[in-house]
């Protein structure tokens, strides 16, 4: 099985991990369509939508790079139809826009805790509403949103509660999603990474360039979204799971070819117990 032929919708696909599971897609045949906001190159981040459009095209897919903010329902609403009617469907929704923010409760302002709420959860249920039409007429539709297992540990709540309620919500949404819209065969799940993932994120908001290389990289994600994706929707709906358990359900074992940097020890990532390293 491939993806050939099937289209993508992935929201902050035009670099880190959405820019991997993007030319995962690529590399199978598959259609595209990277919707983000970055259309000018920034002076820090890597990476716009046409840039990402251009790299999916040069892996063997076909791409539509389309300006959107997830804040906007109106603009996700019209991006989710003109994806559609460009390529004939939607099979795949892919939440991975996302915004971080790790301050705790009394130094959060209301805006910035606005910000993350409207992005994180807000965006994913909008996104993945408007793409339901499209993914009742698919095959085998997916919807993978890049959020934790909803383990409900009150010190993961109190290190950085705004965030954590954020990325809740994201998962909350796919645990709802998954029952109402079992009947009509559209799975729904949620996939995170057992280690920091090197990407502009982790370098500029978490722990610099020590981090990175305890980190792995990106391709880890994609390889564990593809594997997903691959599944009978019918039947695996309703999952929240940890990337290299993916793999491992595929018969990969040796995980030494993601490291960042191979000499370094792994980084647990957020919302991950130490021991299961």
């Amino acid at each position: 099985m491939t993806l050939a032929g099937k289209t993508a919708f992935i929201t902050g696909g035009s670099r880190g991990i959405g820019l991997a599971i993007a030319l995962r897609i690529a590399r199978d045949g598959g259609n595209v369509v990277i919707a983000a906001k970055t259309t000018e190159p920034h002076p820090k981040l890597p990476g716009t939508i046409y840039t990402a459009a251009s790299q999916v095209e040069e892996a063997g897919g076909k791409a539509l790079p389309l300006m959107l903010d997830v804040r906007d329902s109106e603009a996700i609403e019209a991006a989710v139809h003109q994806a559609a009617s460009h390529f004939g469907g939607i099979d795949i929704c892919i939440n991975n826009a996302s915004a971080i923010n790790l301050l705790r409760s009394l130094e959060i302002d209301a805006k910035r805790f606005d910000l993350i709420q409207q992005i994180n959860m807000r965006g994913t249920f909008l996104v993945t509403r408007a793409c339901i039409p499209w993914l009742r007429k698919s095959s085998n539709p997916h919807v993978l949103t890049l959020s934790p297992p909803l383990d409900l540990r009150p010190d993961w709540f109190a290190q950085h509660l705004p965030y954590t309620l954020s990325k809740y919500g994201m998962s909350m949404v796919m645990l709802g999603m998954a029952d109402e819209f079992r009947a009509d065969g559209i799975a729904c799940n949620t996939l995170w990474p057992r280690t920091t993932v090197a990407t502009a994120a982790v370098e500029f908001a978490l722990g610099g360039a020590e981090m990175m290389r305890r980190s792995r990289r990106p391709e880890i994600m994609a390889d564990a979204a593809h594997a997903i994706f691959l599944k009978n929707s019918r039947e695996f709906t309703g999952n929240f799971v940890i990337d290299d358990d993916v793999l491992r359900s595929t018969g990969v074992t040796d995980f030494s070819c993601y490291a960042h940097d191979p000499s370094m020890d792994p980084q647990p990532d957020i919302f991950i117990d130490e021991s299961t390293l």
